[in-house]
């Protein structure tokens, strides 16, 4: 059960396991293909309004997680597949943004793992 992070212009691995692009926009020049991915889950990503409040500003970062995390638990269909593939093996969320620290596969990463049932 792990959940990896990779932008969408990065090579695809092995390691990858199931990749899911968590984007509300298709990235520009890439192909379906060259992605590889299992599934786009654009409803899982954050909606436009909060998507273009938050324009990447690290100062609205806390703020954009807790919106964006109240939009996730009213959309459970939208995100249970990404948890349910976890549960069972390896996953990359793929974002397109330039920034690696603060976007929203960053903080979906932390929902969903947050979720994630405790191995013992």
């Amino acid at each position: 059960m792990v959940i990896r992070l990779k932008r969408v212009y990065d090579p695809s691995s092995e390691e990858d396991g199931e990749r899911f692009l968590v984007d509300r926009l298709w990235p520009r020049g890439v192909s379906r293909e060259r992605l590889g991915i299992v599934a786009w889950a654009r409803e899982a990503a954050p909606s436009s309004g909060l998507r273009i409040w938050y324009g990447h500003d690290p100062s609205k970062w806390a703020e954009f997680r807790e919106r964006y995390f109240r939009e996730l638990e009213g959309r459970p269909e939208a995100w249970k597949p990404l948890l349910e593939a976890a549960e069972k093996g390896t996953i990359t969320l793929l974002f397109s943004s330039r920034e690696p620290r603060i976007n929203n596969a960053v903080a979906l990463k932390e929902y969903l793992e947050a979720r994630l049932p405790v191995r013992r």
